[in-house]
């Protein structure tokens, strides 16, 4: 009994110690315009793991809230979250009262953001763009910043291409297998149906997947969660496009556990800011939700995302001088309207299933299976036996007779003869003339000559031409085409383990089956195509042996036609552990990739290697990351990270000449990343600051790309044809990531806000990778080879196209009658061309007509060698500063609902500032004597090409809720 009762005593005692050291804590949420309550928004306890859900009420409780000093932290999609520091008294409740949530016009930024990246893709039909996964909702600082006014300078987080980031829609992963890149597209043009997003920096723990180096970004299309209403939008700009129209609709979960959210926009331009680039997008969304009960719920997702755009071209500073930044050589006249040869065309529509269930208080298993179909296609102009159609097609410039050089083959000719001032062609005035009067009097693709280069005369007893009749095409429009069927079905657990612990865990695989091939669009009023290579001689020149001398009508499939399977599974774990001054996390990651190709043509370049299935690829790979946050006080903290993983070569570099051949590197091997990360955090309610330092390397890259290249390989085999077109394979490229970032934020008084952000980096190649070339006309036996060119330098050589500085200050007014102002002076700087690795071989030096491989003879000696250095030294862009403006007003029309009208407005780029965004070295000149000649002329033919920014711009959207 004695003993009974001593027990009791200290049961007691416990109980009435917890009493005493914890506290209720509890507030009102609503509408700061309308005053209604809001529901389900997140209230934060910042110390603890501790999170509490607003009722229809807009109230939230904590139960039990530790005594001393607290943050709690109240957000909700669409507002400005809140800070409240706390004082908690043992055992003492505390009422917060009403909390006003005002709107977040980061929501309407977003909207205002356009994706300008999408203007300089390639034609290889990569599926994605090579944005930098800047769409995202963070509130933290540096991130909006990066987002909304280095964004258009193509500014990449960390210089890290988005690949290296993960993007979700309902946990379903949607970067290519491809190449590793999420396309933007399929869901553009959603904003307000895509705005639900969680957001992870770096190799910060998500919920969802164990991610990579860049970040994770998770878009929740539940319709649950969608705040009930209406919204109707419509936007001008002279971006991409000229015109939005959007509206979506949201019911909310009903008495009988349904819900529903539909969304439409359209975008449209005639002609967007650079000439000749057309734009028309539609996009549909529909989400439909049924609850079974408490512990279960089926969710049923539908994208349907078309695009439709015009290309711009890059050009030469030859061409920009003449014809200005906004010119676009891809476009011409026809009937009266502009008509551009590189349409970007994208319908590709996804479909999703999610099941939610609720096992109990601590497990949650959400479990998804998609399906996405569709095309992508990328047109341009095919010519045989005829002149180039591009307009500035080397010899069309004047460029062209200014550089022409006598050839020099005897080796008494001295060194000093080919460097600037020695000797050359010189062009006669009449060629320079005609040469200047030919691109300024036809600067743009002329179809009406293709049209009638496609026909045959037809003639008069006289001779005189009547009419014209149709003949063998030499012109046509195709597209490079990618038809992708893609399944994924995953897995997702969530469950707390105990309160101080959680574990997430998931399973994923996913299956592709990818069409790729030419597609004949137009043949431009020609009778058929034949299906020959013209590069070619004999049987090479058979597109498909199977089926010689082809006759291609519209709509045919021709030049090459394959299938791309990937089969990906991939499995995570994490713990992430909760404690009152120390967070901590551990999480790892097991991913498999099975790679194939099956040529459906017998290439006559490729005989016994083009046709039928290859062997399957596979790579096996591993992650590790942990982190840990150190709690100095409720405002102040320590955050670390640490990756390790190995990642599997894209499907797109596993094939080095995948169009034709079924040929595969026998160096491909995974890459491996590292990264580490610390930060020092401020969260406070006047003030918040984020300082990171960061370090990542990515080893063993694979990188392929293709172009023409002359001087090259001749004298091999007895082979002396050295220019052709060629895929370039770079294996073992390593890049190194070191910088820091820093963003702020302080409430200077009720109305003012000012913001900073600044970023330092050295983004640069830290390997001499090696360099392999599959050149079609360079054969063996008879048989295809693989070219191994031997290291490139590109060792301290920096990665290009991206700003490797940054600053950025800003100033925000908020009235309290509900209008809004800011400005932002933004700098960035050391931004550099994209080099040619074939250039630092040692292939760039070897004169390819001498049967024993020596260097060009003025390449040797001094001279030469600081010719080279000068050659080869990589383009610094010029920094430059940007000025944007952002502002907006926003009225309650009805007391009785949210009914809100408004308008937001942006100019970016005040001062309309050129500036190059990126470019790359032209590889034609492979060696040494013709980069040398071509550069000494003063007027170089393949000198590198640029792509520009948006001069000034504008941004005007006018919504209403209701």
């Amino acid at each position: 009994m004695k003993k009974l009762v001593i027990s009791l005593l200290f049961v007691m005692q416990v109980v009435c110690a917890w009493a005493q050291e914890t506290a209720l804590v509890k507030g009102k949420v609503v509408d700061s315009k309308s005053q209604q309550p809001l529901q389900n928004v997140v209230a934060t306890l910042q110390s603890t793991n501790q999170t509490a859900l607003t009722n229809a009420a807009g109230e939230f409780v904590f139960q039990s809230v530790p005594a001393g000093s607290q943050a709690v932290v109240v957000s909700s999609t669409g507002y400005v979250s809140q800070t409240f520091n706390l004082e908690v008294a043992a055992g003492q409740p505390l009422d917060l009262g009403v909390v006003l949530l005002e709107e977040d016009i980061t929501t309407e930024q977003q909207l205002s953001l356009i994706t300008i990246t999408e203007n300089d893709l390639g034609d290889d039909n990569s599926g994605s763009e090579n944005t930098a996964g800047l769409l995202q909702a963070s509130r933290d600082v540096f991130q909006q910043v990066a987002a909304f006014n280095w964004g258009q300078a193509r500014f990449r987080i960390r210089g890290l291409d988005n690949q290296y980031g993960t993007t979700m829609i309902n946990g379903i992963v949607m970067n290519k297998l491809y190449d590793g890149r999420p396309q933007w597209s399929n869901w553009g043009g959603l904003n307000d149906a895509t705005r639900n997003q969680e957001f992870t920096m770096g190799s910060a723990p998500s919920d969802y997947t164990f991610g990579n180096i860049l970040g994770t970004q998770e878009i929740n299309t539940r319709a649950s969660i969608f705040r009930p209403g209406t919204r109707v939008s419509f936007a001008g700009t002279n971006t991409n496009y000229s015109w939005r129209a959007m509206a979506t609709h949201a019911s909310g979960m009903d008495s009988n556990g349904f819900a529903y959210v539909l969304s439409a926009s359209r975008r449209w331009a005639q002609e967007g800011y650079f000439e000749g680039t057309d734009y028309s997008a539609n996009s549909f969304f529909l989400s439909l939700e049924k609850r079974f009960g408490d512990n279960h719920s089926l969710n049923f997702t539908s994208i349907y995302a078309q695009n439709s755009r015009g290309k711009n071209s890059p050009n030469t500073d030859e061409v920009t001088s003449i014809a200005g930044e906004k010119y676009n050589s891809y476009w011409g006249w026809q009937d009266g309207k502009k008509r551009n040869s590189r349409d970007r065309d994208i319908e590709e529509p996804i479909f999703m299933l999610s099941h939610y269930w609720k096992i109990n208080d601590r497990n949650t298993l959400n479990t998804n299976a998609s399906y996405q179909y569709g095309s992508i296609g990328n047109s341009r102009l095919d010519f045989q036996n005829a002149q180039n159609p591009d307009p500035t097609y080397y010899r069309n410039l004047p460029s062209y007779f200014t550089s022409l050089y006598t050839e020099f083959d005897d080796p008494s000719v001295p060194a000093s003869a080919f460097l600037p001032g020695g000797l050359g062609g010189v062009p006669t005035p009449d060629l320079i003339g005609a040469s200047n009067a030919n691109f300024f009097n036809n600067r743009q693709i002329d179809w009406d000559a293709m049209y009638r280069a496609n026909t045959d005369p037809i003639l008069d007893a006289n001779g005189n031409e009547i009419g014209r009749t149709p003949a063998v095409s030499k012109y046509a429009l195709y597209e490079d085409r990618t038809d992708d069927r893609t399944w994924t079905i995953n897995s997702i657990l969530n469950s707390q383990v105990t309160d101080n612990i959680i574990f997430n865990g998931s399973v994923s695989f996913r299956r592709l089956k990818s069409e790729n091939y030419q597609k004949m669009l137009d043949l431009l009023g020609g009778l058929y195509w034949n299906d020959i290579d013209n590069f070619q001689q004999g049987a090479a020149q058979q597109t498909d042996l199977n089926n010689p001398n082809r006759q291609v009508r519209e709509g045919d499939r021709y030049g090459y036609n394959y299938n791309l399977f990937a089969n990906h599974l991939d499995a995570f774990s994490q713990f992430k552990f909760t404690y009152r001054k120390v967070d901590f996390y551990l999480a790892q990651t097991y991913s498999r990739s099975e790679y194939q190709r099956e040529g459906l043509y017998r290439s006559g370049i490729y005989p016994t290697s083009s046709f039928g299935r290859s062997s399957k690829i596979v790579f096996d790979n591993f992650g590790f990351k942990g982190g840990l946050t150190y709690k100095i006080t409720g405002r102040h903290l320590l955050d670390f990270n640490a990756l390790y993983m190995s990642k599997a070569p894209t499907l797109r570099n596993s094939f080095p000449n995948a169009r034709l051949n079924n040929l595969v590197l026998d160096q491909l091997e995974s890459e491996t990343i590292s990264s580490v990360d610390a930060s020092y955090i401020i969260r406070a309610p006047r003030l918040k600051a984020r300082l990171t330092g960061f370090f990542s390397e990515i080893q063993n890259s694979t990188e392929t790309s293709f172009f023409f290249a002359e001087g090259i390989l001749e004298g091999a085999d007895g082979n002396e044809d050295g220019n052709a077109f060629v895929a370039e394979i770079v294996t073992g490229l390593d890049k190194q990531q070191l910088g820091a970032e820093f963003g702020i934020e302080y409430q200077l008084t009720s109305t003012i806000k000012v913001t900073g952000a600044a970023t330092y980096g050295q983004y640069i190649f830290s390997s001499n990778p090696n360099v392999y070339l599959n050149n079609d006309n360079y054969l063996t036996n008879n048989n295809p080879q693989i070219i191994n060119l031997g290291e490139a330098t590109l060792k301290d050589y920096k990665q290009a196209g991206i700003p490797q500085q940054a600053y950025s200050i800003g100033l925000e007014y908020r009235d309290p009658k509900f209008w809004w102002i800011g400005a932002n002076a933004n700098y960035l700087a050391s931004n550099y061309i994209d080099v040619s690795p074939i250039l630092r071989t040692a292939s760039f030096f070897r004169n390819p007509q001498d049967s024993n491989g020596l260097p060009f003879p003025e390449a040797g000696g001094p001279e030469g060698y600081n010719r080279a250095r000068q050659l080869l030294k990589q383009e610094k862009f010029n920094d430059f500063y940007l000025v944007n403006l952002v502002g907006g007003k926003s009225w309650r029309i009805s007391s009785k609902n949210r009914s809100t009208l408004g308008f937001f407005a942006t100019i970016n780029n005040v001062f309309d500032i050129t500036y190059k965004t990126g470019g790359f070295e032209q590889a034609r000149n492979a060696n040494y004597r013709q980069l040398n000649q071509d550069v000494s002329s003063g007027t170089p033919s393949f000198a590198p090409k640029y792509f520009y920014g948006y001069g000034r711009t504008y941004f005007v959207n006018l919504y209403i809720n209701f």
